[in-house]
């Protein structure tokens, strides 16, 4: 183990000092992390989210191998010193340049190797320079951080250490320490952040945008005769009822009779509860006829608000507007915002939304009623899932639900997953003989089963790309499923898993989801959210000529 030297280092220039400071091993163990952070994992990744993830993955690596020196004198085995100790020293630096200057080279092909998957222009470079100089930018802010511990947790040991035994004072210097830096970063600077994000996203929320008018028509939220007012539905609440294809529209690719469909939608300013809001969504829904219509459908959107337009028009298209759909804010934050400052409100707002729905359409007649589905994207998936107790739904089941993007937290999904027939792989499971659960990704995965739909039916659409389903953080310590055996179709064959890399990269992709294509990462195309409802639903009058047509007319939405 390469010993770290004690030099006077008093007379030495400032960057001679901080040199002389590291630890050899360290800076082994980090270069080896710093080179297989620029491999190539889900998405591409843009140029400081790279210099982000590499400097981090620098600071974790010179953690390990720190740690590693530690438990080598710990140990108290044999350490070089002398002349021996200055030669390796310096191989170990030019091995850690040589090392992180070929792998800088090697990145842009790394990153090309995802974008072909993804039909993406290659990168002619992936700036080596500017990656490596911006990393160690931040792997040098890091490491202050990490002396600025350490330099707080000696002096209080040393001044504890008068009056107390010396391993005594040394605990009590860490838990110092670390209740200082707890305080800071999660509660001064958490809280600053999170007071700025939410002023931010509160204004952007009230925005209303020149290009978006409330609705004439009475049978819209936000109209005149609503019970929804148009100021009150949020921006994404505007976007989402006043978007709603026109009879026309529908009736250009539509096999039989159209109406025009009914979205009601319930912004966080429409009550002061989340009781008030799905009331007053529900007393809309009846006002304008919602239970009326062959399909229902309870939403649940993002953490903004948002409903994946795509998402919803397809089954608008497919059952000629004969559809309404309704949804209710519970936050205007972006979803991993909301999950951190707001976790709970997703989860209470879609069971109470559900529960006032589904209480409404069992009292109706069964040859009345119209088809009951549940749908939300990502988080919105997440809490549409948790609305419903199975056992709640067993005497009287409602008729299915389509959930893209399933976070990896979703616990029906990872159990349905884990599940999975022998031989299928993760990325896209066959669950038991498929009339209940069905996984599909942008090549099907729907329509190959001996057995029919059974009554209930459930289909989650996911990409092997997309980090929000696929981020594991067993990745830390093991490989993940999905990575062993036969590789999704848009995952890079030059894919390696790297204990902890492999778990920051993930957690990197995760804020990079959206820059990948429509069709790929997080980002769901319209085109396949037909194929997925129409397994769900089967919609008379849609042979496979239609069904193309129908995905060259509407295109891909996630723009609006």
């Amino acid at each position: 183990m390469l010993k770290k030297s004690f030099i006077n280092t008093a007379h030495l220039q400032p960057l001679d000092r901080f040199r002389l400071s590291l630890s050899t091993t360290g800076l082994l163990v980090a270069t080896l992390f710093f080179a297989t952070s620029l491999s190539p994992s889900l998405v591409p990744r843009p140029f400081m989210m790279q210099a982000l993830l590499s400097g981090v993955a620098l600071a974790a690596g010179y953690a390990v191998g720190v740690f590693l020196h530690w438990l080598w004198h710990f140990m108290e085995l044999p350490e070089l010193r002398g002349r021996v100790l200055m030669v390796c020293k310096l191989t170990a630096w030019l091995l850690c340049a040589t090392l992180a200057i070929a792998f800088l080279i090697r990145a842009s092909a790394w990153q090309n190797s995802v974008r072909e998957l993804m039909n993406m222009d290659p990168v002619e470079t992936a700036r080596p320079f500017s990656v490596g100089l911006s990393a160690a930018l931040v792997f040098i802010l890091l490491l202050a951080v990490a002396r600025l511990f350490l330099f707080i947790k000696r002096s209080v040991a040393r001044h504890v250490d008068r009056i107390v035994p010396t391993r005594i004072s040394l605990v009590i210097g860490a838990l110092v320490a670390l209740t200082l830096f707890w305080g800071i970063f999660s509660g001064v600077l958490a809280r600053f952040a999170l007071n700025s994000f939410d002023a931010s996203f509160q204004q952007l929320d009230l925005l209303i945008e020149d290009e978006l008018e409330p609705p004439l028509n009475p049978l819209h939220s936000g109209s005149q005769n609503s019970l929804l007012s148009w100021d009150d539905l949020g921006r994404q609440g505007r976007r989402f009822v006043a978007r709603v294809p026109s009879r026309e529209d529908l009736a250009r690719i539509s096999p039989g009779p159209v109406m025009e469909p009914i979205r009601v939608y319930a912004g966080l300013n429409s009550g002061e509860s989340i009781e008030q809001r799905a009331s007053l969504a529900l007393a809309e829904m009846l006002r304008v006829g919602a239970f009326e219509r062959d399909y229902l459908v309870i939403v649940t959107p993002t953490g903004t608000g948002w409903v994946d337009p795509g998402g919803i028009r397809s089954l608008e298209y497919l059952v000629g507007g004969n559809v309404a759909s309704v949804a209710v804010q519970y936050s205007y934050l972006p979803s991993w915002l909301s999950l951190l400052a707001q976790p709970e409100y997703g989860q209470e707002t879609a069971r109470i939304m559900f529960d006032l729905v589904y209480r409404t359409w069992r009292e109706m007649p069964a040859e009345e009623r119209p088809k009951l589905y549940l749908h939300g994207l990502s988080l919105g998936a997440l809490n549409s899932e948790r609305s419903a107790d199975i056992w709640d739904l067993v005497g009287d089941p409602i008729d299915g639900a389509l959930w893209s993007g399933p976070p990896f937290r979703s616990s029906t999904w990872q159990w349905a997953t884990a599940q999975r027939n022998p031989g299928s792989p993760a990325w896209l499971p066959r669950f038991r003989d498929g009339s209940v659960i069905r996984f599909a990704n942008q090549h099907g995965g729907l329509d190959d089963f001996a057995a029919p739909w059974g009554p209930f039916r459930v289909v989650y659409l996911q990409y092997a790309s997309d980090p929000i389903s696929f981020f594991s953080p067993q990745a830390l310590y093991r490989e993940p499923a999905w990575m062993r055996g036969e590789r999704g179709p848009d995952v890079s064959p030059e894919l390696r898993w790297y204990p902890i890399v492999t778990s920051l990269q993930l957690a990197a992709d995760i804020a990079a989801a959206e820059v990948a294509p429509i069709g790929y990462g997080h980002a769901y195309a319209t085109e396949h959210y037909i194929d997925a409802w129409q397994a769900l639903i089967e919609a008379p009058g849609w042979d496979s000529e239609r069904l193309e047509r129908l995905k060259q007319l509407i295109g891909d939405l996630q723009a609006e």
